[in-house]
């Protein structure tokens, strides 16, 4: 089993949110201020990482249906939710292998999972699923990029914020 660099396992209950990164996150996943956004909440489950979300019809696609980029989305979130939680790291996400093997319906629970296969110090690959009704609607192998500060503000173009040094390598 992994050790948990938050609280070294995080404790039952740690809240597991965009709210690690400071008040001015403005993740359109995981940000709980966001006034858009899916406000996703994590949680740790042996050496996976969990959410669960309920898309409503205005993340539908076609009907009934939530929109397959929306469903990308929360898959992408947990994978990166796993390496912070997990690992204590933030990645970019460099490459997913995806498959809908069925629709994620809307205004159902949907449970996004996901554990890390892989790891080296600059990249880290994670396996994620997507569970609604007992069956998986989404799978994925999906690459991460570790990066050194100084990488992450190249990438996103500006200084990183605060809460946000502490997960870079």
């Amino acid at each position: 089993m992994l050790q948990h660099p938050i609280g070294t396992t995080p404790a039952p209950g740690t809240r597991l949110d965009g709210s690690l990164f400071g008040p001015q996150n403005r993740c359109f996943a995981c940000s709980p201020d966001h006034p858009t956004g899916l406000r996703l909440k994590f949680h740790v489950e042996g050496d996976e990482v969990v959410t669960n979300f309920v898309p409503a019809r205005a993340h539908e696609g076609a009907p009934g249906v939530m929109h397959g980029g929306l469903v990308t989305t929360v898959a992408d979130e947990v994978g990166v939710w796993a390496l912070i939680a997990l690992l204590g790291k933030f990645g970019f996400t460099g490459t997913m292998n995806s498959r809908f093997p069925r629709p994620v319906r809307c205004e159902r629970e949907v449970q996004g999972r996901a554990t890390i296969t892989n790891k080296s110090t600059r990249i880290v690959q994670a396996q994620i699923r997507m569970v609604q009704d007992g069956a998986d609607c989404f799978t994925s192998t999906m690459s991460f990029i570790l990066l050194n500060q100084k990488g992450a503000e190249t990438m996103i173009g500006a200084p990183l914020p605060e809460g946000w040094k502490k997960y870079f390598r």
